[in-house]
């Protein structure tokens, strides 16, 4: 392929980078306001918001661009492509990111909502100190995964007539002739981009945990390990004799001995 060829490609990359940040901004907002509104004690709040989750995530997110570019001119609005692609992929994605916002903020154990109540916090405090700061841990590896699907989604985009990275390579595939090498190079672009978001994404998630004083990795169930010579050796002292295990009784205290040599002795008096 020829240099003005790549430049087309990388041309397309960026804006297929520009589709994805666009349209994952768009998401994480609608994410978080419909997930919120779901655990609203307004009953028509919630309903709303079931709408809105169950009819964007029950649709084709192709169709709606198709309606978004084509249809909605006849209504007296016309959206460019790109903002077309970006409301379609933001609508649809974000109707998939309220869910994890609602079931990591149901995650939080109660007691943390009772303690915030006890110290006369509002609402909104309960949720900006308490309960967010404690559910953005867990609701960062669904959105990496979430992020990455929207990523590969934009491909969508191209029957709008955007110049993203599918786009661009059908161009150049129609030009070359060569299909193999054009899609193997999209495939390593896009699986570059894809892992640096779930690097980022990791990177925030070590960040989420240690605001919140858990450290990645670490599994809560876990023992602490007690390093060498925190406990005292007159209060614990233990010794092995022929195979077995002679127990030294504390300073000043009457505890017998036991010693095991092919077997178990119990009694006798220290000498």
């Amino acid at each position: 392929m020829t240099t003005g060829l790549y430049e087309l490609l990388l041309r397309g990359l960026w804006l297929t980078v520009q589709l994805t940040v666009f349209s994952a901004a768009l998401a994480a907002a609608v994410a978080f306001l419909a997930g919120l509104a779901r655990l609203s004690r307004r009953w028509i709040v919630r309903f709303v918001a079931g709408v809105y989750v169950e009819f964007f995530r029950g649709t084709s997110a192709l169709v709606l661009m198709f309606w978004l570019f084509f249809a909605l001119p006849l209504l007296g609005w016309q959206l460019a492509a790109l903002w077309a692609g970006t409301l379609a992929l933001g609508l649809s994605y974000g109707a998939y990111g309220s869910e994890i916002v609602r079931g990591a903020l149901r995650a939080v154990p109660p007691a943390q909502r009772e303690a915030a109540i006890a110290l006369s916090f509002t609402p909104a405090q309960r949720m900006l100190r308490v309960l967010l700061p404690q559910a953005l841990p867990e609701m960062v590896p669904p959105f990496a995964n979430l992020l990455v699907e929207l990523l590969k989604g934009t491909a969508l985009a191209s029957v709008l007539g955007i110049g993203e990275l599918a786009f661009s390579a059908q161009l150049v595939r129609l030009a070359t002739g060569d299909s193999a090498q054009v899609y193997a190079i999209i495939l390593v672009m896009y699986f570059v981009v894809a892992f640096v978001i779930t690097r980022a994404m990791r990177l925030l998630e070590r960040r989420a945990k240690a605001s919140v004083g858990r450290a990645p990795g670490r599994s809560r169930g876990r023992p602490t390990r007690v390093p060498p010579g925190a406990i005292d050796p007159a209060v614990d002292a233990t010794a092995t004799v022929g195979g077995g295990t002679a127990g030294v009784g504390t300073a000043g205290g009457a505890s017998p001995g036991t010693a095991a040599a092919g077997g178990t002795a119990t009694g006798g008096d220290v000498a």
